[in-house]
């Protein structure tokens, strides 16, 4: 990550940098931490110095946007009234000390928010081979052809072809870097029926090629028939290298085990703001267990599964019981089998040299990498795109809600999941609460888009807030419960809406309603829309500190790493690849993410 000249931070810049964070959360931390749904039940308006309330007031959706949440030059913003000097200090400091999230080279983004790649087909990536665009969503085309390039570039830098895709799905990246890069790609993923699912999908492509060639009668060119080799087993992040993957565990069936339905993700711009019913789902796991779990469903990615490594460890039917070995052609099984166990990929058998990556590896899972890359031999170089924040494990919440209650303590000492450096464990105030890291994995550019064009879902966390207020006038020990996603909730009158949350959590759908109390709370809309606001601009200060203290971890290993924006942060919000390599790479970590 570079600072304003374009050079990156030092070390010690690094770390003065997570030192100012610290300071400024420790200072504001208590909007970050504040859940929307209680806006009216904990009167957190009411909270703001009376100077923020005055100006902000019924303020517009899309002043609000231009004046608080879009980092323009101060003299290009318009406000209606004269803030007050320590709002004003709030919001530039806010913008200053997060990390950019501007890829370099591509400084514009277009008005609604898309690559310039789907300009001529909203749904299909003009630069991404049609052959990978199939099952693939226009969100995940982006981000596996740009972190595609970024992995086959640091391929040539270490002079390492292969590769371990940790937290694979159903294979969108593996399939690109093997297929369309001709890596060498091991895939690990910790559901069987994403792996099942993959394995079909490169068997499609496979088809599909041998159909162009019979009918062209000639090589395919730049795509190659050797497939990456599947493999179904859970990630540690606490374990040694020598037992990255552990012996096979019975597979969990998915219809008795303890799983709630999730709500939709904050990634994708989600005004659900209540910390359950969730899944309950290993640490270790990708985002929902798969990065590409719902590709053919829908985004929020979640599955079942067991604490670290306890789940099956098995490789794909068909594949080389190497996973570096002999992989051609017949990695791609033409029927259903038996998983047999997975050699571990960073065990003492493996073959050269490995570069690990992950896409959108959900909380520990991303840790996993860092942990593994510093810590195995072999591994030479690492690229690592982390997301749900909130389940990253801490001491203070060695458990986070959703995620399966860890094993018996043992001899050894709990690693967590944050903060990983000694430095930022040292610094007074660095703890971040579980909803200030779910905060952090919010949509801030999306949610700009709303406010600039004043849309009608602004209204659902207002909605939300007057239902709480609801609820706990009726069964006060009814606190935080989660109200699964009403469909399209902004499009009902409050009074359906009101009837389907109460109904929900068990309450009176037919209860009267006070009707000058709802009206009042619902006429406070845009304070709702603005305190939200204030929490956002902590956002990816949030996120800054959490990805500094991991850079800082590797230098402390003594590794080098760059922080690089990579995807479009309105289309990919999570968009912050981490690269770490070995050798002296220092120059050419720095090219990595040149222009597209």
């Amino acid at each position: 990550m570079a600072r304003l000249s374009g050079q990156p931070l030092s070390l010690e810049e690094q770390k003065q940098l997570a030192v100012n964070i610290t300071h400024v959360l420790s200072l504001y931390g208590s909007i970050v931490d504040s859940y929307i749904i209680e806006f009216f039940t904990d009167n957190l308006w009411g909270k703001l110095p009376y100077s923020w309330q005055a100006v902000l007031t019924d303020l517009p959706s899309p002043q609000l946007a231009a004046a608080l949440l879009e980092k323009g030059k101060p003299e290009e913003v318009c406000y209606s009234v004269v803030w007050p000097l320590s709002l004003l200090a709030f919001k530039a400091t806010a913008h200053t000390l997060a990390f950019s999230r501007t890829p370099r080279g591509r400084g514009g983004t277009p008005a609604n928010g898309r690559p310039e790649e789907f300009r001529e087909n909203r749904c299909q990536s003009s630069k991404l081979n049609p052959l990978f665009r199939k099952h693939v969503k226009p969100k995940k085309q982006h981000e596996i052809r740009q972190l595609g390039k970024v992995v086959k570039k640091l391929s040539e830098i270490t002079r390492c072809d292969q590769v371990v895709d940790i937290g694979s799905g159903q294979g969108h990246l593996s399939r690109f870097l093997a297929f369309g890069l001709g890596l060498s790609v091991t895939a690990i993923e910790g559901e069987g029926r994403l792996v099942d699912m993959a394995t079909k999908f490169d068997r499609e492509l496979v088809w599909a090629l041998e159909k162009e060639q019979a009918r062209r009668a000639k090589d395919p060119g730049e795509v190659s028939l050797r497939g990456p080799s599947h493999v179904a087993g859970w990630v540690d992040p606490q374990a040694p290298w020598r037992e990255f993957l552990l012996p096979p565990w019975p597979e969990i069936d998915p219809a008795h085990s303890p799983l709630a339905e999730s709500g939709p993700s904050p990634e994708a711009g989600a005004t659900y703001d209540s910390p359950g019913p969730r899944k309950i789902i290993p640490p270790t796991a990708p985002c929902g267990s798969g990065r590409d779990g719902a590709e053919t469903d829908k985004a929020g990615e979640k599955g079942p599964g067991r604490w670290g490594c306890m789940a099956a460890a098995r490789e794909e039917q068909g594949g080389s019981p190497d996973p570096f070995r002999s992989r051609g052609r017949g990695c791609i099984p033409n029927g259903p089998h038996p998983h047999p166990t997975a050699l571990n990929p960073l065990g003492p058998l493996a073959e050269g040299r490995l570069l690990l990556t992950g896409l959108h590896a959900c909380g520990d899972l991303s840790v996993a990498l860092l942990r593994h890359f510093t810590r195995c031999p072999h591994v030479v170089a690492m690229t690592s795109v982390a997301c749900c924040y909130m389940k990253l494990t801490t001491q203070e919440e060695p458990t986070p809600p959703g995620l399966a209650a860890p094993p018996p303590s043992s001899t050894h000492r709990p690693e967590y999941g944050y903060p990983l450096s000694a430095w930022v464990a040292g610094l007074p105030g660095h703890t971040l609460s579980y909803k200030a890291r779910e905060v952090a994995c919010h949509a801030v550019e999306d949610y700009v888009l709303r406010l600039r064009n004043e849309s009608p879902v602004l209204r659902t966390h207002c909605y939300r807030a007057t239902l709480e207020m609801l609820i706990r006038a009726a069964d006060p020990a009814k606190r935080r419960l989660g109200v699964q996603t009403i469909n399209k909730a902004h499009q009902l009158a409050f009074e359906e809406y009101a009837r389907l949350g109460l109904q929900r959590v068990g309450l009176d759908p037919a209860a009267p309603l006070d009707r000058a109390c709802v009206d009042a709370m619902l006429g406070q809309q845009q304070n709702v829309v603005a305190f939200f606001s204030l929490a956002l601009l902590l956002a990816p200060l949030v996120e800054t500190l959490i990805l500094l203290d991991r850079m800082i971890y590797l230098q402390e290993q003594g590794f080098q790493c760059q922080l690089i924006p990579l995807f479009n942060p309105s289309f990919s919000p999570r968009n912050l690849v981490l690269v770490a390599a070995k050798a002296g790479l220092d120059s050419a970590l720095a090219t990595l993410a040149g222009e597209d």
